[in-house]
């Protein structure tokens, strides 16, 4: 069974300013090089062209000049819409967007297409009226006058991504790989998710929860700082982990690492901690069929009511819903010899 169809739109004067052509390569990346050895068929992918002239128009920006396979009509029948940006001065000066393009992503999604913007494509999707009562994001520069432009829409500043159904929305730049591979696991399960990242060289999941920006993102530290510890604490979730343990493995006084711990996460550790937990026991969820109360002792989030209580709190689903809505598609084991 094929993984659908990804119709992305490439909007004229895209690559202006040149970091527009990131986005639009990360869709491009993601869903149109077959994987034939992670799902087969793979994604089918359509550039869709907003300007005039053959075969869906151009695009040009940042020296290059692109000519797409198709034109809007090309979302027809699609599975998945993504607008990975729009043009500049619709953004900054409020000059119209394309009457044609909100005209299709309305009838796209109407035929039941799954609708997702990267960075400033959430201006398309709200100018078309598909974030009207919905929380969105976009790329932090942007969002307060993607608030002021919509007031229907929940704008929130602070995520990487937002996962409402039928309609995503991502922050920009690595934002948007974020949400493509969030995409491709919940379509064809978390193996193929995380294999697809580790050829790319990136984090096989990042929540969507995660802030945007953190003051000083990488803390400056040695083999003594707290990255060691950290990546020592993913090892040993199921363990109970208390400041006072990680901060005399840091060689830190408990005040000093959770000062550095904060600084470099943005999270209290209480916080860090439990966020990397329910990373976890949704990653079991995902690619395991271990009882809940297993997995609740392998996350370190102890029973399986404790389990249930964060997964409705962080995710608003039981595990077991979430569970039934990502396939499992991880190859089977080699025979034993």
């Amino acid at each position: 069974m094929s993984a659908g169809t990804v119709a992305v739109v490439v909007t004229e004067e895209i690559g202006v300013p040149s970091w527009d052509l990131y986005e639009l390569s990360i869709p491009c990346t993601v869903f149109g090089k077959p994987q034939p050895d992670l799902a087969d068929p793979w994604y089918s992918l359509r550039l869709c062209g907003t300007g005039a002239g053959e075969q869906g128009g151009a695009a040009a920006g940042a020296g290059l000049t692109l000519r797409t396979p198709y034109g809007l009509d090309g979302l027809d029948g699609a599975d998945t819409v993504v607008v990975p940006s729009v043009p500049d001065a619709c953004v900054e000066e409020g000059r119209p967007l394309p009457r044609e393009l909100t005209d299709a992503l309305r009838r796209a999604h109407a035929a039941g297409a799954r609708v997702v913007s990267l960075c400033t494509g959430a201006f398309a999707l709200a100018e078309a009226g598909l974030l009207d009562g919905r929380r969105a994001t976009a790329h932090w520069m942007h969002t307060a006058r993607l608030a002021e432009r919509y007031p229907k829409v929940e704008v929130d500043p602070s995520v990487l991504y937002v996962d409402d159904g039928d309609v995503l929305t991502s922050a920009g730049l690595t934002a948007g790989l974020d949400l493509c591979l969030h995409l491709v696991r919940r379509d064809l399960g978390a193996h193929v998710a995380n294999q697809l990242a580790r050829r790319m060289v990136v984090p096989a999941h990042r929540p969507g929860g995660q802030a945007q920006f953190i003051e000083m993102s990488v803390p400056a530290t040695d083999d003594r700082g707290i990255a060691p510890v950290l990546g020592w604490a993913r090892e040993h979730l199921d363990q109970p982990l208390t400041v006072a343990r990680l901060a005399r493995r840091a060689g830190m006084s408990p005040r000093t690492f959770y000062r550095r711990l904060q600084a470099a996460t943005g999270m209290t550790p209480l916080q860090w901690l439990l966020d990397q937990r329910v990373g976890r026991a949704r990653v079991l969820l995902e690619s395991t069929d271990l009882p809940v109360e297993r997995i609740g002792e392998l996350s370190g989030l102890g029973t399986a009511n404790n389990l249930r209580h964060h997964f409705l709190k962080h995710l608003g689903v039981s595990p077991g819903q979430y569970r039934r809505a990502f396939p499992r598609a991880a190859p089977a084991p080699p025979p034993r010899t």
